[in-house]
């Protein structure tokens, strides 16, 4: 049985899937009604209806999934609200995950920003109070000897999982702490879309939420939170919960890729610099951001004429996402070249002290190979927060502006205006999101570097006319790589995630638009998300077979991945001997 595909126990004893794809299962009655991967509502046949003790229990008539999911999709366009739509499809997933799967499919560039970024933001603040069904493991701080009991309580085998999610909710899509039901909930999220976009099996994933406190008073103090009422642990404490779960988890599903996801800046770099080279682990906020800016850069390289190993790169929001960034491009340069201290000197950071500079008290250990000397900024302006970015604009004249600052208009007419006059073809990307926190809009960016600018944000936009010409914004969304990346290791069974295949994906995202045309945008659209998936998955496989990284035989890369893709379609469902009802 090829990696992904649904192992015949891992349902537990309940029902198992067959070598032809079909189910066969003990339950019976509304026991199968409650099975949301067994479920197929008013779409079972008069047959299984009769061997599963479905008679009178389902509405007379036989539907087809295509019907069903045009009533689907009707429901949830009458919310009168995203976050209504969110709940609404929330429960759906909880009852049916085949016709789930197949509405987000049908309807992916509509109900992405619901059932992830940005609605999914609004669902986790509501997490405890909406409280309806578990979903993953939970495991408590509180409790370190519980993860191992936790895990066993699945009843998955070892071969039975490809992919972990974890957060532990400290930096939640700029909303910042919220406990446990962040870290649920945003594990949850982003396995919908590696299963919507990737075709990641949803029956061998596991979402986990670590618990280890809130810093948010507001959730200490609602007597309606889940979660732990404490502050957040720090610390050695905090780092043996972490070791726990992860040699826990890695001795007993050892072919998972374990994805971190929403950590805080003190610990997100840390714990993928002590497990990369030991497991597959994955950051999509340091590393698929960096990749997929990185194939929005690629483009842009190649739309200006200016070598990658010639960019001079100013961050603005040296955080985890902003130096995660940083060091592909930096490694980008590199490979174009440069030495690592050269291509190093080629980004400027600058943060909520300004310009980082050598010496500062406050500097992280992932930023300071990236702050200036401080004989290099003499004689450079100064305010109270530091060297302004208007000042770094002026002074480094850059080739590329990034924002991941979250700093609502930070990238003004005049920052904008003054880089435009120094280099031909601007290559501007504020990538902050949501729209009320990006550092500036594309139509005005368009408009203030005279059409010239080259951009990419974090937020979907609407194509732009400016001069008779119509510009597609590329949005750098992380669901464009990470599920393709996710599946390409899972297809490669690769022991781990290198910085080869996080180029490789990169490259293959890159690669799928034509950017010769006026206004063309530098990725591809969220429509094509699972082609775009499928290539990646298929440029990560083959990396990780190169670099000697990956675990299985890859004879046909293209169709072992198109094997593997989970399909959102039912499934005969056979009744066994031993009925177990209600």
């Amino acid at each position: 049985m090829s990696p992904g595909k649904r192992k015949p126990d891992i349902a537990g004893p309940m029902f198992a899937e067959q070598a032809d794809g079909s189910y066969v299962s003990s339950l019976r009655g509304l026991a199968v009604l409650r099975e949301p991967l067994l479920n197929k509502g008013t779409a079972f046949s008069p047959q299984e209806r009769a061997d599963l003790g479905l008679e009178g229990l389902l509405p007379p008539v036989v539907e087809t999934l295509d019907e069903q999911v045009s009533r689907s999709y009707a429901q949830c366009r009458a919310q009168p609200t995203d976050l209504l739509k969110n709940v609404f499809l929330e429960g759906l997933r909880d009852r049916n995950e085949v016709l789930y799967y197949r509405l987000l499919g049908d309807h992916l560039r509509e109900m992405l920003p619901i059932v992830y970024d940005p609605t999914v933001a609004e669902a986790i603040r509501t997490y405890s109070h909406e409280y309806r069904r578990p979903r993953g493991v939970y495991l408590s701080v509180d409790d370190p000897d519980g993860i191992d009991r936790a895990f066993q309580n699945l009843q998955l085998g070892p071969d039975d999982v490809d992919l972990i999610v974890a957060s532990d909710a400290e930096e939640i899509l700029g909303i910042g702490d919220w406990g446990v039901g962040g870290g649920a909930g945003i594990a949850a999220g982003k396995l919908a879309v590696y299963t919507a976009a990737a075709g990641i099996d949803p029956g061998r994933v596991v979402p986990v939420a670590l618990d280890v406190g809130t810093d948010n008073e507001a959730l200490l103090n609602d007597p309606g939170y889940v979660g732990n009422r404490h502050a957040r642990v720090r610390g050695k404490r905090y780092d043996d919960f972490i070791d726990a779960y992860v040699k826990t988890a890695s001795r007993m599903f050892p072919g998972a890729m374990l994805h971190w996801e929403d950590f805080g800046p003190s610990n997100a770099r840390r714990i993928l610099e002590r497990y990369t080279d030991r497991l597959s682990t994955f950051n999509d906020d340091m590393q698929g951001t960096g990749a997929i800016v990185l194939a929005a850069m690629l483009n842009a390289v190649r739309a200006s004429a200016t070598p990658m190993d010639e960019q001079r790169i100013v961050v603005f929001g040296a955080g985890t996402a902003g130096i995660g960034i940083a060091d592909q491009l930096r490694d980008a340069m590199v490979r174009a070249g440069l030495d690592e201290e050269s291509a190093t000197r080629r980004i400027w950071p600058v943060d909520k002290q300004g310009l980082l500079i050598d010496g500062m008290k406050d500097l992280r250990d992932f930023q300071r190979p990236y702050a200036r000397s401080r004989a290099e900024v003499r004689g450079w302006s100064k305010d109270a927060a530091g060297i302004s970015l208007a000042e770094v604009v002026k002074r480094v004249k850059p080739t590329m502006l990034l924002g991941t600052s979250t700093v609502h208009g930070a990238f003004t007419e005049q920052i904008v205006r003054t880089m435009a006059a120094g280099v031909e073809r601007p290559i501007i990307f504020p990538i902050s999101n949501p729209t009320e926190r990006i550092e500036a809009m594309p139509a005005d960016l368009i408009r203030w570097s005279d059409g010239r600018a080259l951009i990419a944000t974090g937020i979907p936009v609407e194509p732009i006319t400016y001069n008779g010409v119509t510009y597609v914004i590329a949005q750098a969304n992380n669901a464009m790589l990470y599920p393709g990346l996710g599946l390409g290791v899972v297809v490669a069974r690769a022991r781990r995630v290198s910085p080869g295949m996080l180029q490789a994906a990169a490259e293959a995202v890159g690669g799928m638009v034509d950017i010769s045309s006026p206004g063309a945008s530098l990725l591809p659209q969220v429509d094509n998300l699972r082609e775009v998936s499928a290539s990646v998955a298929v440029a990560v496989a083959d990396k990780a077979a190169e670099e000697h990284l990956a675990r299985t035989d890859l004879r046909n890369t293209i169709q072992q991945v198109q094997d593997t893709m989970w399909q959102p379609t039912y499934r005969p469902v056979h009744a066994n001997g031993n009925g177990h009802g209600r």
